[in-house]
């Protein structure tokens, strides 16, 4: 590469046009590249360990009751401002969209040693008028088996199991939405 730049250099202005288009076909190359290891990971991206969490809070999940459907999963720790934007988003998709085939399951990730408190937990999930699922993640297993790196995190799955969709912050219900009731249309 360093003897393609020389030459590059040496050859004036039609070597700089080569050595862009080089350039610009090797950043394509690793760019691709990226979003087929992306797109693996996805693929490799199931509901089974959340599934498998051993402690819920108002109720666990199995794959029975999961199969056929859309599923959001949303990664947080209640004492988040960010996180708790989106709750009322949650809470209006749970009342429009359960008939329509969605789920909502919660991980809660905690972030301080207060939020590990279960009695705590479930104050604020009273308080916060969460009803679906909830995972208790005070070890981080599910939090890195999912590759999470922050609060709020919405996972979105199709009716097949297959991660669709990544939606991290909040701010964004409007999309939340838009892929939900794109995924609710598609069949199995």
């Amino acid at each position: 590469m360093i003897r393609t730049i020389a030459l590059a250099q040496a050859a004036g202005s039609r070597g700089k046009r080569w050595m862009t288009a080089i350039t610009l076909a090797f950043v394509g190359i690793v760019m691709c590249q990226s979003f087929a290891a992306q797109a693996q990971e996805s693929a490799n991206v199931s509901l089974t360990p959340l599934v498998k969490a051993s402690t819920w809070l108002n109720g666990a999940p199995s794959n029975a009751s999961l199969h056929g459907k859309v599923v959001l999963v949303d990664v947080f720790t209640f004492d988040c401002i960010n996180c708790k934007n989106i709750t009322p988003n949650l809470r209006s998709l749970q009342r429009s969209k359960r008939s329509d085939g969605l789920a909502i399951l919660g991980i809660h990730s905690p972030e301080t040693a207060y939020e590990h408190e279960h009695s705590a937990v479930v104050t604020n999930l009273k308080s916060l008028g969460v009803t679906w699922p909830v995972a208790i993640d005070n070890d981080f297993t599910l939090w890195n088996a999912y590759h999470i790196d922050a609060w709020p995190t919405q996972l979105i799955f199709d009716r097949r199991g297959a991660l669709r969709k990544v939606v991290v912050g909040d701010s964004q219900d409007a999309l939340v939405n838009a892929t939900i009731d794109a995924l609710l249309k598609e069949r199995a």
